[in-house]
């Protein structure tokens, strides 16, 4: 083992005013030895995730809740100009009630908009006049949507995040300029990253920040009654440093958007492209991307906008189940709105189809079959142990996300796992994860079933099983919309794996 010994001395780092002494010596020992090859682990495909966006990509379906001004003035965009006691719920706001509706639904955490466009803010802010306790209304002066988001999610064991309009139509400082006509960083400074950090005091745990794509530029902005056009929106995000603040404070927050660490998936209509690479853009995502940049999928669950309007209904849990299969299912995260009403509830439509939902994915995806006691599988070929891990091809039936089956370096097509149920059984879904510590991989595959383990049937119609990612969920019927018919009757599942850009790696394959 080699080491570099480097010793700095008098340091001195000037912050604030000069000649201030951090430190007198530091000695700093730099490990140069070369790694440890006993454990024969594959090399990385890079990009890989950072271990923050691999656990945001473990909350795989949360919810959103657009609720705000906007719930009482029709709007989905305000513009700033309100009247804060417009502000009016009839009864105080319950987000407990949201959260236990999509804890029912499947859901695994929630984003709470606590700031839209409009500048105006669900708890008792020192940033602005423009918030909840400006409301002459009784109930908005009871709210603190942030405070009460955290605590209910943090009681029913779910994740959690909020909403933060980095676009502020109320606030004097976006686009103020100086004497000199230079635009200033007053408004990053003085309301946007403090409202961050307000937000942090709600707990460390969060998992998601998100900042609407939506930046502003020309248009009215009712704080200072002007219209303006601004350029270069953006300036007054200072991303950078709002992320290092945020990360510093919450460990675990994805700043979602603007903040570069997961994308849009390019539509808001609930699915992915069946091609999804965790890198690049839009649906699709870019295979030669070089940064890890997961998509993220915004739909509404509701007929109207994505906040509440009288007169909207909810979508059945059928149709949410597709969405479900066509994000989710398609290595993309899915964030589904749910718009609290004027007292701030969900209506009991939405409640009610979130537990059918639940429901459905129980009954559809809840129980594994190639967990079952008898089940065998076998790959055709498999990479060589280490010193103290495996990877074995029962890694991908042993449940647990730790361990997987590999290929040996340079194999990268022509492989086959095959799946023994210990009878036949009908099953309507294949599901596949692959180890994306290690990079993503897999760019082409291919699902068949027998009942006898010599004729074969391909399965999936003609879905592109092309990536894998985080999850990919193949219905075997290639339908998607309606995905729970009487199933395919199969003893053996072959999953072929046609093309990839390194040795493939799987840690799960489930059957349903």
């Amino acid at each position: 083992m080699k080491k570099i010994s480097i010793m700095l001395s008098a340091l001195m780092l000037a912050v604030g005013t000069p000649s201030v002494a951090l430190a007198q010596s530091a000695d700093f020992t730099l490990d140069t030895a070369t790694p440890d090859l006993s454990e024969n682990e594959p090399r990385p495909v890079f990009p890989v995730p950072s271990a923050r966006q691999l656990k945001w990509n473990q909350t795989e379906f949360y919810a959103f809740f657009h609720y705000g001004m906007n719930t009482y003035t029709g709007q989905e965009w305000g513009d700033g100009s309100e009247d804060e006691s417009t502000f009016a719920p009839t009864a105080v706001p319950n987000p407990r009630q949201w959260l236990e509706a999509i804890k029912a639904g499947g859901m695994k955490g929630g984003i709470a908009v606590v700031k839209h466009h409009d500048g105006f803010c669900l708890w008792p802010t020192k940033t602005t006049d423009h918030n909840v306790t400006k409301s002459s209304n009784t109930n908005a002066q009871q709210t603190n949507i942030p405070r009460d988001f955290a605590k209910a999610a943090q009681d029913l064991g779910l994740k959690y995040g909020f909403y933060i309009s980095p676009w502020d139509r109320n606030s004097a400082y976006w686009g103020k300029k100086d004497e000199n006509g230079n635009y200033t960083d007053d408004y990053a400074k003085k309301v946007f990253f403090a409202q961050c950090a307000e937000m942090t005091q709600y707990g460390a745990d969060q998992f998601e920040m998100w900042f609407d794509g939506a930046t502003g530029a020309y248009g009215y902005y009712g704080g200072t009654n002007q219209t303006r056009n601004i350029d270069n929106a953006t300036r007054y995000y200072d991303i950078p440093n709002l992320r290092d603040s945020i990360h510093n404070a919450c460990p675990n927050i994805i700043l979602w958007g603007t903040g570069g660490e997961a994308r849009w998936i390019g539509n808001e209509q609930g699915w992915a492209g069946e091609t999804c690479w965790s890198m690049g853009d839009g649906t699709s995502g870019n295979e030669n991307a070089w940064k890890w940049f997961p998509g993220e999928s915004d739909a509404k669950a509701t007929t109207k906008g994505w906040f509440w309007h009288e007169g909207e209904s909810c979508k059945t849990a059928e149709q949410m189940f597709k969405i479900y299969l066509e994000t989710v299912g398609r290595n993309a995260t899915l964030i589904l709105n749910f718009p609290p009403n004027q007292a701030g509830l969900l209506p009991d439509a939405d409640v009610t189809n979130l537990k059918e939902l639940g429901e459905m994915l129980t009954t559809r995806l809840g129980t594994d079959l190639a967990q079952q006691s008898g089940v065998q599988i076998e790959a055709s070929t498999t990479r060589a142990n280490g010193k103290t891990k495996t990877y074995d091809a029962k890694n991908m039936i042993d449940g647990n996300i730790d361990t997987y089956w590999a290929a040996p370096d340079g194999t990268t097509s022509g492989i086959t796992i095959t799946v023994t149920l210990p009878e036949a059984k009908a099953i309507r879904y294949v599901a596949l994860q692959e180890y994306i510590q290690l990079g993503q991989r897999i760019k082409g595959f291919t699902i068949e079933t027998s009942t006898d383990g010599t004729n074969w049937t391909k399965k999936g119609g003609s879905i592109q099983t092309t990536t894998v990612g985080y999850k990919r969920i193949i219905p075997l019927n290639g339908n998607t919309g309606s995905s729970y018919d009487a199933g395919t009757t199969a003893k053996y599942v072959r999953v072929s794996i046609t093309g990839s850009r390194a040795c493939p790696t799987l840690h799960t394959l489930s059957i349903f």
